[in-house]
This record gives structure tokens, sequence and C-alpha cells, in this order.
């Protein structure tokens, strides 16, 4: 379970910056990280914290649930 929500993290953020069309650089500084870990989160090498998320939301105008994908049974 936790890799298929890994999996779906990874490939939403990576459609949220596409759909931005900011640089990972862009992101990664208005968020207060490095581009090497906003790559990490794209290729779901790594997670975002939730105060990660919340900016990186911010940043690139959508919701947690873009994101996330939660769905409720």
């Amino acid at each position: 379970m936790k890799e298929n929500l890994d999996l779906t993290i990874s490939q939403n953020l990576k459609r949220e910056i596409e759909q931005s069309g900011m640089k990972k650089s862009e992101i990664a500084e208005a968020i207060g990280v490095s581009r090497a870990t906003v790559s990490q989160y794209v290729s779901g090498r790594a997670q975002p914290t939730l105060a990660t998320l919340s900016k990186l939301c911010t940043v690139l105008d959508c919701s947690a649930d873009d994101i996330l994908q939660v769905k409720r049974k």
C-alpha cells in the first residue's frame, strides 16, 4: 500500500509541476528546499512532509487531494 501511495504522490506531483510551467529550481526556492529534493519527490525516492506538501500546493496552486488522491470507501 505504501509503495502505491508513494507512486501516486510522485506521479501527481510531476503532473502538477508540468502543468504549472515552473522549473524545479523555482519551486525549490519557493518552498525552501533544494532542487535535488524536489527531484526526489518527483521520482518517488522521498516524500514531502505535510508542511512541505502544504507549501507545494500553495506554489503549484493545487489542493492536497490533487497530489494525494485520497478516496473514501
